[in-house]
């Protein structure tokens, strides 16, 4: 058996774009490298903080940072480049053409799947921190348009500890609190949803309370770690034979 070489590090499939944080990352968050099965490489892009992102649009002059720093982990060996946070959906087709593998910015980049799967009429609960700066701009950045396809954009109440966490980059939060928020959020959306088909986190963050919100909801959950997954095993194919 033969292996060849070229990079220093091997094994590590998955690179993450990281915004420049310091609020804490429970397991299930795709900053916790804890919350997978397998080996991820990180690369924190400094200065994009959660406020330069979040908005109508992000900040463009982040672009060029968040390319360098894709062409890097390319040459560390990587398979594929996400995002740690779904807002980053506008740079999917630049960060994309600058390198030469898949890139997934955004975990809205599952909603056509989802809409493929879903009985007509069923909707898909767009779960954000802050409805407001979430638009069709963000999902036309990753290929779609909430004009062909029925979602319902659900935010947190405006002075839930969640956002205020996670935004304001706070160093400590309350699990037990941001749960609670989650729950509140699913209730809310089950409750005012016509016709709901399933929940798809664009917040990485809420990725550790996913099974609580598929439980109290009914519905399948879609998160960047159901994104990630399924690249991986397209990478790693299980081995019948």
């Amino acid at each position: 058996m033969i292996l060849k070489g070229g990079f220093t590090n091997y094994g590590e499939d998955i690179g993450v774009l990281m915004l420049d944080t310091v609020f804490p990352r429970p397991p299930g968050d795709i900053g916790n490298a804890r919350s997978y099965d397998f080996p991820v490489r990180y690369k924190t892009v400094r200065g994009a903080l959660a406020t330069k992102i979040m908005g109508d649009h992000p900040d463009a002059d982040l672009i060029a940072p968040f390319i360098t720093a894709a062409r890097e982990l390319e040459a560390e060996g990587v398979k594929a480049i996400t995002t740690s946070c779904g807002f980053l959906g506008p740079f999917q087709k630049e960060i994309a053409a600058a390198v030469n593998i898949p890139v997934f910015t955004s975990s809205l980049l599952q909603a056509p799947i989802i809409h493929a799967m879903l009985p007509p009429g069923k909707i898909i609960g767009v779960f954000t921190e802050r409805a407001h700066h979430l638009n069709d701009d963000h999902f036309k950045g990753v290929g779609w348009s909430m004009k062909d396809i029925p979602v319902q954009v659900q935010g947190m109440k405006p002075d839930a500890e969640f956002p205020a966490t996670y935004i304001g980059n706070r160093k400590e939060l309350n699990i037990d609190v941001l749960k609670e928020e989650m729950l509140e959020m699913t209730r809310e959306f089950m409750a005012t949803c016509e016709n709901p088909g399933a929940i798809l986190f664009e917040c990485t963050n809420m990725c550790p309370f996913a099974s609580f919100v598929a439980k109290e909801s009914g519905l399948p959950v879609f998160d960047v770690n159901t994104l990630i997954h399924m690249f991986y095993g397209a990478a790693n194919p299980r081995r019948y034979l």
